[in-house]
């Protein structure tokens, strides 16, 4: 008879600190198993990414005060459009005129005026939106 046991273990193995993890995952132990989800937003060109940039900016604008129906439907507009744009890289002529009508008969309050302008430029320098 031969003597194959291993020694029990008793938990007390190294001690492991972590301060902060970015940009991985991580797995520790016998099964430790590990899931990584990314989320990249591609955008079909500039013009795009600084409609995208100018659209969250509003919508954080218009979540700091208090909201009157004019805001949930400017904010579903521009949901709809950040959604696309994040999506595909672009938004279609149908919700960026949209966005861009409710936009010019939004009466917008001193907070959110540079964010609503900022949207306004941002349009204009798309070709498919005729002035």
């Amino acid at each position: 008879m031969s003597d194959d046991t291993k020694p029990a273990s008793t938990g007390g193995g190294a001690t492991v600190h972590i301060n902060t993890v970015s940009g991985g995952s991580q797995s520790f132990g016998d099964h430790g198993t590990a899931e990584s989800t990314n989320y990249t937003t591609v955008v079909a060109s500039p013009r795009y990414a600084d409609l995208l940039t100018s659209v969250r900016r509003l919508r954080r604008d218009l979540e700091r005060g208090e909201r009157a129906a004019d805001d949930e439907a400017l904010d579903a507009e521009l949901a709809d459009v950040e959604g696309e744009i994040a999506r595909t890289g672009r938004s279609g002529a149908g919700p960026l005129a949209r966005v861009r009508a409710r936009l010019a008969e939004y009466a917008p309050a001193a907070t959110t005026a540079a964010s609503v302008t900022a949207v306004l430029q941002a349009l204009a320098q798309l070709p498919q939106l005729p002035g």
